[in-house]
């Protein structure tokens, strides 16, 4: 059975020229990766026309709802009362996309439903990251 949360959300692509182009995501939480949430692009949204999902902490989404957060590939911070922008760094480029903070919070609040914070189980998921990593060796 999949357990797999999923919620759609509304994203707007900030372009070169600080014009908005909207972006349909749909928002990802599987139990069986607790600390993990997936944000998924479609064809259309990406550089190269293949569908896109950019994976970080659970916990980086929660700091970022709060304050700037994130020093990596995914960076979050609050854009007044209701905007939350995402930065997505890959070898390609960066992608700056604006969501409506309450749907990320929303979908959060989704998440801590399913897997409360602080009840993953950590010993599962590096026993599954152990055996990933040891299978493709």
């Amino acid at each position: 059975m999949d357990l797999t949360l999923r919620q759609s959300a509304r994203a707007c692509l900030i372009t070169e020229e600080e014009r908005e182009k909207p972006v349909p995501a749909v928002l990802r939480y599987r139990p069986d990766d607790p600390f993990a949430v997936y944000f998924d692009f479609p064809p259309h949204a990406a550089l190269d026309g293949e569908p896109v999902t950019w994976t970080f902490a659970r916990a980086l989404l929660e700091e970022g709802l709060r304050g700037p957060a994130g020093g990596g590939d995914v960076q979050l911070w609050p854009c007044g009362e209701e905007d939350t922008v995402v930065e997505f760094h890959s070898p390609f480029g960066l992608a700056l996309l604006k969501f409506d903070t309450a749907a990320l919070r929303r979908f959060l609040l989704r998440t801590h439903a399913v897997v409360a914070p602080g009840r993953e189980d950590v010993g599962a998921a590096v026993e599954r990251g152990l055996s990933s990593l040891f299978d493709e060796v």
